[in-house]
């Protein structure tokens, strides 16, 4: 089996996937078919799980298990419109990720007419 441990250790990016889809160890471990201990294990980083768990694990968090083993890059600091999302307490995972979608969104068309422009007042 290959090496997963490059970047971020895989148990915690599947820990943080399964947190941003909001679901319980347990409840993603039936979905998988595997118990709540040996998911914690890995989630952990204690044990490396076969490729077909990993596989399993990540069809149910509706990603690939590419995605969950790709090497970690340190990614520039957000935006503070993103940050501010990001640490709104008021504000549920499903809510934050809409809201940062609308902004990535928002700002790819900004990016994409060379800038930002000014919008005249009452338009």
């Amino acid at each position: 089996m290959e090496d997963h441990h490059s970047g971020l250790p895989l148990g915690e990016m599947i820990r943080r996937q399964r947190e941003l889809a909001e679901l319980p160890l347990r409840r993603l471990a039936s979905m998988v078919g595997i118990s709540g201990p040996y998911l914690s294990q890995i989630e952990r980083g204690l044990r490396v799980p076969s490729d077909r768990v990993l596989q399993a694990i990540a069809d149910a968090l509706r990603t690939t298990a590419d995605v969950l083993v790709a090497p970690s890059v340190v990614p520039a600091a957000p935006p503070p419109v993103l940050a501010a999302i990001a640490v709104d307490p008021d504000l549920t995972a499903r809510q934050r990720r809409a809201l940062a979608e609308v902004y990535a969104a928002m700002t790819e068309v900004t990016v994409a007419r060379g800038g930002v422009t000014r919008e005249r007042p009452g338009a």
